[in-house]
């Protein structure tokens, strides 16, 4: 949406800049909880709205990377990531958007109160795997 262009400012190309070097720096276990520590997930959780799907896959990505860890889990959920990757999954075609959406609600799902909220999407997720190409067989 336009709210997201206007709100963080810059061309896509340095908001995917952002949300990937967010998922860089979330890679070692430090690097997780700073981001939670630091508020990411919160920009992270909008940027799952942007208009430019480099974007939303790389604010997936980022997500998903924070989300190995309980604390992350519980920040993500709380910020809303579970909602808005089952928008994002429902609406978004591009394969590597979808790759980074269901890699992270895999981790989101490890938690009992992520688990709950993401059980209504099993059947959607097992027919994107079945449907899939080459890459969603990674699921």
């Amino acid at each position: 949406s336009s709210g997201i262009n206007a709100e963080y400012g810059g061309t896509w190309e340095i908001r995917g800049k952002a949300a990937r070097d967010i998922m860089d720096i979330s890679f070692p276990i430090d690097g997780k909880s700073r981001a939670v520590k630091c508020g990411c997930i919160p920009v992270l959780v909008k940027l799952l709205a942007d208009v430019n799907f480099n974007v939303r896959s790389q604010a997936a990505g980022a997500l998903m990377s924070i989300a190995i860890t309980t604390e992350g889990k519980k920040a993500s959920i709380k910020e809303g990531a579970v909602e808005a990757l089952i928008t994002l999954l429902k609406m978004d075609e591009g394969s590597e958007v979808k790759l980074n959406v269901i890699k992270a609600i895999t981790m989101l799902a490890e938690h009992p109160e992520g688990r709950e909220k993401l059980s209504e999407i099993v059947p959607l997720l097992q027919t994107i795997k079945a449907s899939g190409g080459p890459m969603m067989q990674k699921v």
